[in-house]
């Protein structure tokens, strides 16, 4: 089997991988990932990763999207791997683009089907935080940060149209735990 190079595909615009002897190409696209934030009485899951990147640190349920699933049964198999969680999806809270890690991130707003959860294999433990207990500090991804301030914007509000990607100033207010709106932390 030939090694594959980097070049320009007749008719396309951009480097790919290409089979030198017959062409093939081996597009390299965006992973899905799928979450949600599940919350009950104004409290939110999150879950301490016990796995890379950013083990110790917290996150919301999420993963990537296996093969033959749709976004809405990824989600599900995500808190239930991560939390043992059985949710209810209420609807898409925000897709966001990571383009500088090629993800795009497809995030739900649930609550719980069944009340019970405990750490999955790749928790080291999960709890339900009130807004004001959540460890701002350590939390994993920006999108945990975006996605947690998007769940607040919209509590109680039907969700409409899902959210994007913050504004760089937007997304700053949210790692110090304010809004643009609102510019004294933790109100």
């Amino acid at each position: 089997m030939p090694d594959f190079v980097r070049r320009v595909p007749p008719g396309d615009d951009r480097e790919r991988l290409t089979c030198p002897d017959c062409g093939f190409v081996a597009y390299e696209n965006p992973k899905i990932v799928v979450g949600s934030v599940v919350s009950e009485g104004g409290r939110i899951l999150l879950c301490r990763r016990a796995i890379e990147p950013r083990r110790g640190f917290w996150t919301l349920p999420a993963g990537y999207m296996e093969m033959a699933e749709t976004v809405e049964e990824g989600a599900r198999r995500e808190a239930w791997e991560e939390a043992r969680a059985r949710i209810e999806l209420e609807g898409i809270l925000a897709v966001y683009s990571v383009a500088r890690i090629g993800q795009v991130q497809v995030i739900f707003r649930a609550g719980f089907a069944e009340p019970d959860f405990a750490a999955g294999p790749e928790s080291l433990e999960v709890r339900l935080f009130a807004w004001e207990e959540i460890p701002w500090d350590d939390i994993a991804f920006p999108t945990v940060h975006w996605s947690l301030h998007r769940w607040r914007e919209m509590a109680g509000r039907p969700l409409g149209a899902p959210a994007g990607n913050p504004t760089e100033a937007e997304a700053a207010a949210m790692r110090r735990n304010a809004t643009p709106l609102d510019p004294q932390p933790g109100l």
